[in-house]
């Protein structure tokens, strides 16, 4: 029996991790899992549960003001772990509490090996990050192909798996007529607003959105608007778009792609979400609010230009960015207005996307290497 503890604290980190479960248990059937993720993983068989998918924190504010309730939850872990002796741990997403836990474990269990899944983007910002996470992890799983070489030079041990999420939403079967018919939007031109799976990423995103609809509305004839509502914060959404018209749709998180698969432009908050919709063949814009602390600490840290992955990848802005100050209404119904009505900038996105896209989803089954990997590393190989 192999015992593999797990953490995850995003949404996006909890799929992940449901994926890895199922193709470690495909490759070895007897293996138990225990540690702390949220609906999927618990779903996927996560024994001994400790909640820890509600730890995603932006900044360090509420990094902050979350670190007693993760150190009480590295605490509650380290302690799990030195029961069940697990014989790797996987510490997947959120940087600062997998470390938290890592150093926890190297004490509570020296001989558990340590894995990391979804590196930090030391790419992006911090890179003094690649060499810690090179130190204290036995093996780093990266889920884009330009990352391993950043933590390789460190003397880490890194691979690029790629990113199950990507794979499964290029394999997820989709129906943009189903559901235009579904909701009676026939051939109306479909905008999509994706305001994040943060509360604080809606409650920023959503007035900006709000605002610029009526010139959007005034210059897009018979548009429709279809609001895709994270389920942690569904509720929510629909309390704030309630006053936007009674034509506002609000997708539940079964119609996710089919309203991807439908949509003709996104709005979109920065994240997971703007592959998809490259990978559904959306053309976006790309939207982030930061608070005003979480703003000043992000231009002092941030050292790429982009913060779109297929920007990243081409080097270039083939997605509009708008960024906090450039985030406003009049900005955002002139971005949206042009990929409604000019074809060459929705064929510059979708040329784009076709190139950028087999590289960055790569060629092997994601969750599959993973699992690989961390058997090969449990074995000794």
């Amino acid at each position: 029996m192999i015992t593999i503890l797990l953490t995850a604290a995003e949404p996006s980190g909890d799929a992940l991790g449901a994926s890895l479960m199922e193709a470690l248990r495909a490759r070895h059937g007897n293996v138990r899992f225990i540690g702390g993720g949220g609906e999927k993983m618990r779903a996927a068989g996560l024994e001994e549960a400790v909640p820890t998918d509600k730890l995603a924190v932006m900044g360090p504010v509420d990094a902050l003001a979350a670190l007693p309730r993760a150190k009480s939850i590295t605490a509650k872990l380290a302690k799990l772990a030195a029961s069940e002796k697990p014989d790797a741990a996987i510490l997947i997403d959120s940087w600062a509490f997998s470390k938290l836990v890592a150093d926890a474990l190297k004490k509570s269990v020296p001989a558990t090996k340590l894995v990391k899944l979804a590196v930090p983007q030391v790419w992006a910002s911090r890179p003094q990050r690649a060499e810690t996470a090179a130190e204290l992890f036995d093996l780093l799983l990266c889920l884009l192909p330009f990352e391993p070489p950043h933590f390789t030079e460190h003397g880490g041990k890194a691979l690029f798996v790629g990113n199950p999420n990507f794979q499964n939403t290029a394999r997820s079967p989709r129906s943009g007529p189903s559901f235009r018919a579904r909701h009676g939007i026939g051939d109306a031109p479909l905008l999509l607003m994706l305001p994040g799976s943060r509360m604080g990423e809606a409650k920023r995103l959503l007035p900006v959105y709000g605002d610029a609809l009526p010139d959007i509305r005034a210059k897009t004839p018979g548009l429709r608007i279809a609001v895709v509502a994270a389920p942690s914060i569904d509720a929510k959404v629909r309390a704030w778009v309630k006053d936007w018209g009674d034509d506002i749709l609000v997708v539940p998180p079964e119609e996710r792609f089919d309203a991807f698969d439908a949509g003709d432009v996104a709005l979109a908050a920065s994240g997971t979400v703007t592959t998809e919709l490259a990978l559904t063949g959306t053309p976006m814009v790309v939207t982030y609010k930061l608070g005003p602390i979480v703003a000043a600490w992000a231009r002092r840290v941030v050292t790429t230009p982009y913060v779109t992955i297929l920007n990243v990848a081409a080097q270039d802005e083939i997605i509009p960015e708008r960024i906090q100050e450039d985030c406003t209404p009049a900005q955002l119904a002139a971005d949206v207005v042009r990929l409604f009505s000019d074809e060459s900038a929705q064929r510059t996105q979708m040329s784009a996307f076709r190139r950028l896209l087999p590289g960055i989803i790569g060629s092997q089954n994601a969750a599959e290497a993973a699992a690989e990997a961390v058997l090969d590393l449990i074995n000794g190989d």
